[in-house]
């Protein structure tokens, strides 16, 4: 994984694409570019036979610029990344910050690539890639671009549990405002990869992270929540108050245990007259109520 943090400060956790994929994936774009390439050109030999040399030459320069070169910068310009080949293998090209190319990256790949792919045989590309730390050619080291993999396989250690339902609403008047950012991130990443711990350094890590909450927070953690579920339920209200603040919400209250219900009555109702319904009192004030002789309708 390669953590890319975006404009907003959003750590993204993107899979840099390795050199096997993206050499497959060229190999696909530019059998489709050659394909249409000598397509193209057989036209213009057979419509331009009657010009002389030269311009035949220069229309031969033409297309091969237009299609080898040109081609490729349109069709990742206006895919945002995703060329034939890119999208067979399930790559994406994607800024360093992890937003989508433009038309100016797709000109800085496609013109360096007509040198370290074109007219190397991809060789300059694939010792790039190899000495990149995230597999990253010329191009897209000029171009601040990366190819990562858009279908990876689903993996649970990203999931962060919610905490559990007798927790809700019961921070909801903590004061989260002296947190700093890297404390929670540090809980998310927590929370997120909790599952891959040893258990016993799983829960010394949540007894540390609470504390340094608790402590921020200018409110003791009680004793009787265990920290996991403490940590997940104090960075569930968080979450909840910027969802709040980003979309403009009404506060929502903190939730109340619900109120006992009383078991249900065993007396029989009182016996229907003959031919008629049962006889209501109008007089008798229900538990809990005044009587104010209104009988609802059958």
């Amino acid at each position: 994984m390669s953590e890319l943090v975006t404009g907003e400060a959003v750590a993204l956790e993107l899979r840099p694409a390795r050199l096997p994929s993206r050499a497959l994936a060229v190999l696909l774009d530019l059998a489709v570019a050659v394909a249409v390439y000598v397509a193209v050109t057989v036209a213009l030999m057979a419509s331009t036979s009657s010009l002389d040399v030269a311009a035949q030459t220069a229309l031969s320069i033409a297309t091969f610029v237009l299609v080898l070169v040109g081609g490729p910068i349109a069709v990742e310009t206006l895919s945002h990344g995703r060329s034939l080949g890119k999208m067979a293998c399930g790559l994406r090209v994607v800024r360093d910050d992890g937003g989508p190319i433009r038309f100016r990256h797709s000109l800085v790949r496609g013109l360096i690539g007509v040198i370290e792919i074109l007219m190397t045989l991809g060789v300059v590309a694939c010792v790039a890639s190899l000495v990149s730390a995230r597999g990253r050619r010329l191009g897209d080291v000029f171009a601040g671009t990366l190819v990562v993999r858009e279908r990876v396989p689903f993996s649970s250690a990203g999931f962060m549990p919610p905490p559990p339902p007798w927790l809700a609403g019961r921070f909801s008047g903590l004061d989260l405002s002296a947190v700093p950012d890297d404390l929670w991130l540090a809980v998310r990443q927590y929370l997120a990869r909790m599952g891959q711990l040893d258990p016993r350094v799983g829960w010394a890590m949540a007894e540390r992270l609470a504390a340094d909450v608790a402590a921020r927070t200018g409110a003791p953690m009680p004793r009787e929540v265990p920290p996991p579920a403490y940590l997940a339920a104090v960075l569930q209200e968080r979450q909840a108050r910027e969802a709040r603040r980003a979309f403009g919400g009404a506060p929502v209250p903190a939730a109340q245990p619900p109120a006992p219900v009383a078991p249900p009555s065993t007396a029989l109702p009182p016996a229907a007259p003959p031919g008629g319904r049962p006889e209501v009192p109008r007089d008798v004030p229900s538990e809990g109520r005044s009587g104010t002789g209104f009988v609802p309708p059958a």
